[in-house]
């Protein structure tokens, strides 16, 4: 796979790319990446990539032309790449759609910087993707947090392949549950005790406390995720009981409401 980000500060992204699951992924050979500088695609002395928005208001806009240039010279060469966009107007980010991205060849994050794009900009996005209801100051955090999540499930990023598939959000066999909690040592620390069933050494019961207490915790922490849960009926008849119990009558009616809508 290959990853590029297009950017007005490319120098962030080294760090993070070079460190960690992504460093050990990347000099392993099962990515490689790029980061090009917009202001390589601007033809005026001071470099410019933003100006003043048509009709008046606060702050400044990515001009159209120096994007639409970069992203037709990066995808001239090579397989043309999966383009993604960062914005507010994107689908919200998630496990399912890190999948679907690990899948791509090559990946390009467009990284927005100011008060937005020129709209017509949007018109060269495979993808637009926002990965939360906050502000941040540009794009690139959120091609690293993508990217993160995206190479992770790469074949051999994270050395036990199962790694991923019991972690919180993943598809299969969590289901979608927030992921159970874990012990280590020492067995008891300041009068809390390690649960005695996962001293036992009994796998089948350790597996069963593991997928209840999955349950147990999502239905405490995020209800709004049991919706879209792959629960049996007996599962789900319990885990209706817990949200009622954590959050009162309203949640469990308002995920049955979620549960049918979807």
């Amino acid at each position: 796979m290959l990853i590029e980000t297009l950017s007005v500060f490319p120098e962030m992204f080294e760090p993070a790319m070079s460190t960690s699951i992504l460093g050990r992924a990347r000099r392993s050979g099962l990515f490689d990446f790029a980061a090009y500088d917009l202001r390589d695609w601007t033809h005026d002395r001071h470099r410019t990539v933003d100006d003043e928005p048509y009709g008046g208001g606060q702050g400044m806009l990515m001009k159209v032309e120096p994007l639409a240039e970069a992203i037709d010279d990066i995808a001239s060469v090579g397989p043309r790449p999966h383009v993604v966009f960062f914005t507010p107007c994107g689908d919200v980010f998630d496990q399912t759609v890190a999948e679907r991205l690990s899948h791509e060849e090559r990946l390009l994050f467009v990284c927005g910087r100011y008060e937005g794009m020129d709209e017509r900009a949007y018109a060269y996005a495979d993808d637009r993707l926002s990965i939360g209801d906050y502000v941040l100051t540009g794009g690139e955090l959120a091609a690293m947090v993508v990217t993160d999540a995206v190479v992770r499930l790469l074949p051999g990023a994270l050395g036990d392949e199962m790694s991923n598939v019991d972690e919180s959000f993943s598809t299969a066999p969590s289901g979608g549950l927030l992921e159970y909690a874990q012990y280590t040592r020492p067995a008891e620390f300041r009068g809390a005790r390690v649960p005695d069933i996962l001293l036992s050494g009994d796998h089948a019961k350790v597996d069963a406390w593991r997928r209840e207490n999955a349950i147990e915790r999502t239905c405490r922490w995020r209800p709004d995720l049991i919706g879209r849960a792959d629960l049996s009926a007996p599962e789900r008849a319990r885990a209706e009981e817990l949200i009622e119990r954590f959050h009162g009558a309203a949640s469990a009616n308002d995920g049955e409401e979620e549960e049918t809508v979807s």
